[in-house]
């Protein structure tokens, strides 16, 4: 009898997400890694400051991150999440959904916010000098400095939304001993 029990929980797999919500998540984090280490690196803005260099890949890397961002809630609505573990509770899944949904929020308000600084200091801004894109404010715009001014706080919003976020799945890992981290494993 245990053994047919056994062989029950077995063949039972836990829903994974898809290939693609995968590459899209993946790809997010590494854009974000590289997107953190150009920021702390480049030059502070100033007045005269021109686009160039570290600041004209952090412009690109952060509409790229906005146009990512944009393809993945396009999947998801098209694709829904594989439904959560029955054991989570609703308390939990509640903060994970709204946590998942600030994280959207944030990964493209915040670069829009820094797309709208460039097109105040009259910056062009592109995809890696390829793509141009609109100005999201005008030259001059109070409303562009302000954007990059809450620009620079938020870094430390969206760092603790991604703490959280990883904190959550390293908790469901080692402490819950649940799949939850391993649905979004490369080959999980």
């Amino acid at each position: 009898m245990f053994h047919i029990f056994l062989e029950k929980m077995q063949t039972i797999k836990t829903p994974v997400y898809s290939a693609p919500a995968k590459v899209f998540h993946w790809l997010t984090v590494l854009l974000l890694a590289i997107q953190y280490s150009i920021g702390w690196l480049m030059p502070d803005i100033g007045r005269d400051t021109q686009p160039i260099g570290l600041i004209s890949w952090h412009l690109s890397i952060g509409a790229l991150i906005v146009l990512l961002v944009l393809l993945r809630l396009l999947w998801r609505w098209t694709h829904p999440a594989p439904p959560v573990p029955q054991m989570l509770s609703p308390l939990l899944n509640m903060i994970a959904r709204t946590t998942h949904w600030l994280l959207y929020f944030l990964l493209i308000a915040f670069p829009l916010m820094g797309w709208a600084n460039a097109s105040s200091r009259g910056w062009s801004v592109s995809l890696f000098g390829v793509v141009p894109l609109p100005p999201l404010s005008s030259k001059g715009s109070q409303l562009g400095h302000t954007l990059g001014d809450m620009h620079q706080l938020f870094v430390w919003v969206l760092i603790a939304v991604v703490a959280l976020h990883v904190a959550a799945a390293l908790y469901h890992h080692f402490i819950v001993k649940d799949d939850t981290m391993r649905r979004m494993l490369p080959g999980g």
